[in-house]
């Protein structure tokens, strides 16, 4: 932009002798950067040193439409920043206890489809003689097998099959999963005889307080040395519809959702008090929790329990830090040693056993220091 193009550019364009009072004297026409995408600001607001309240009014940002396509500007919608999410999973699925009934109703529906059976031999006359003895009922001839007979027959083996085979038994730590033809039913927690629908599919679910040992897992520290990283998790299956259901394999899942969270986490390499693994491992439960609970997964803790160094930067390492342990071993055999001969010195002077210059006082801090290094090493 340039001043010199606009006047030289006004001054061609304006008559001569326009915007002139009739006094004769001389008025600047007001000098104006035209800009129909953005607005209209006066040139000499530009170049003002002090600061004035201008209301200038701005039109909103566009877009610049293309010449001759005769689009209208559109306005510039600001874009949402992503942000990470749980899963979504179905509002409607989540655990209910299912209906059973007590394993003494199978057992009785059993046996009555039995004896039902019996009786209906019996009337039909081909109960076998061995089972007429051992009933202890009277010999009859029969009327014979007819529409009667087997539908006595029919209801009777029902009855058996839907008494016996309904039979279930549940046990501590097992949860049975119900559907039928595809549809959740309800979960069954109950322990001991029980009864259920044998028309429903079941699914057993192991719902106890369960360990995984992971298997070596990469990670970095804070510094983004590559590490490997086993961690133990404690887990269990909090909502059966959900862990079963609402995700295919919710044992991978939660290895996903460790590896993940070991990828934004920096580990530390343990040292004396286990700080660094123990801040990381509250960390990393935090996240594993976050992201295992909207499938019905319930996270005690998640803790590295064993940290070293990737084969390629092992090495190197191992250097660095016994390199850094001589140095602080130094430092504090170094302090020990000041202080020691600090000690002594003052305790010579302020007694009154030598009179000491400063050449002899150098001489004497010297010989000490030499003396305390060399009996600390020998120990060393």
């Amino acid at each position: 932009m340039s001043t010199t193009t606009s006047h030289t550019s006004e001054s061609e364009e304006q008559p001569e002798g326009a915007g002139r009072p009739a006094g004769g004297t001389a008025t600047r026409p007001a000098r104006l950067i035209q800009n129909e995408a953005t607005t209209e600001i006066p040139v000499h607001l530009l170049f003002r040193d002090e600061p004035e309240a201008v209301s200038v009014p701005l039109r909103p940002a566009v877009v610049a439409r293309r010449q001759g396509t005769g689009e209208q500007p559109r306005l510039r919608r600001p874009v949402p920043a992503r942000s990470r999410t749980a899963p979504r999973l179905d509002p409607g699925l989540a655990e209910r206890p299912a209906r059973v009934l007590p394993g003494l109703a199978g057992v009785l529906a059993g046996a009555g489809g039995l004896v039902g059976g019996l009786a209906a031999s019996w009337w039909a006359g081909v109960l076998p003689p061995l089972a007429a003895g051992v009933l202890r009922v009277p010999p009859f001839t029969g009327a014979g097998l007819g529409p009667a007979q087997w539908a006595a027959f029919a209801g009777s083996g029902a009855l058996c099959v839907l008494g016996f085979g309904g039979l279930a038994r549940g046990r501590t730590g097992q949860a049975r999963l119900l559907e039928l033809f595809g549809r959740y039913r309800g979960t069954v927690r109950r322990t001991g005889l029980l009864w259920v629908n044998p028309l429903l599919r079941r699914r057993r679910v192991d719902v106890r307080l369960r360990h995984w040992r992971s298997e070596v897992m990469p990670a970095a520290d804070a510094n983004g040395v590559a590490l490997r990283v086993v961690v133990l998790v404690v887990w269990r299956v909090r909502d059966t519809a959900r862990a079963v259901l609402g995700i295919d394999d919710h044992e991978a899942y939660l290895r996903e959702c460790v590896e993940a969270a070991l990828a934004r986490v920096p580990v530390e390499m343990p040292t004396g008090a286990g700080g660094g693994v123990a801040a990381a491992g509250e960390l990393l439960t935090r996240l594993v929790v976050a992201d295992a609970a909207p499938i019905g997964l319930e996270v005690f803790s998640a803790q590295p329990v064993r940290v070293e160094y990737a084969p390629e930067v092992a090495a190197a390492m191992d250097r660095r830090r016994i390199a850094a342990l001589d140095a602080r071993e130094r430092a504090g055999m170094l302090n020990s040693v000041v202080d020691s001969v600090e000690d002594t010195v003052t305790r010579l002077t302020m007694r009154g056993l030598v009179e000491l210059d400063d050449y002899e006082r150098k001489v004497l801090v010297r010989d000490l220091t030499v003396a305390f290094c060399s009996g600390r090493g020998e120990r060393v």
